[in-house]
């Protein structure tokens, strides 16, 4: 199956991650109360752009951090960006904004929901791949006109 040239894989994880912000902005307009059981683990790379963490909480999560959204948390926001949320880690109160872009794991374990979602490291080397196949100047289903002008002839369907 050839390569798409419509970026569909960036497209839908972009779709999926504003039902994270979604469901977030729901629980703020509900008074930043989780319904029911609901409770939302969500994991981020934090050196993605736009992370903002403790130095001390960067230090032990290098690469990637699971916060856990349930029964302490406060100053919940959620904007087109991304979400900031207060959370405590051995005692200490800590801020963090995270931006969707960053996030690659969001579930909520109360009803057996996940997403998974890869990075978007601007960073990060596109894959390699095969030259584009476009006609060539001696291709013969297409000819340009002898007069000099930069009109091109197309015959699909034609038997030479």
């Amino acid at each position: 199956m050839p390569d798409s040239l419509i970026p569909y894989d960036e497209i839908v994880q972009e779709a999926l991650r504003a039902v994270v912000g979604r469901v977030l902005g729901q629980i703020i307009a509900a008074g930043g109360t989780l319904p029911g059981d609901h409770h939302f683990y969500i994991t981020f790379k934090t050196g993605a752009p736009g992370v903002s963490i403790p130095a001390h909480l960067r230090e032990r999560f290098p690469d990637e951090m699971t916060i856990v959204l349930q029964n302490k948390f406060w100053d919940l926001g959620v904007d087109d960006q991304g979400f900031t949320v207060g959370l405590s880690f051995n005692q200490l109160p800590a801020k963090l904004d995270i931006p969707f872009s960053a996030i690659t794991a969001f579930v909520d374990p109360a009803v057996d929901f996940g997403l998974q979602f890869q990075a978007m490291m601007p960073d990060a080397e596109p894959e390699p791949h095969e030259p584009a196949e476009n006609d060539s100047p001696g291709n013969e289903t297409s000819s340009a006109a002898d007069d000099g002008s930069n009109v091109v002839t197309v015959d699909f369907g034609r038997k030479k």
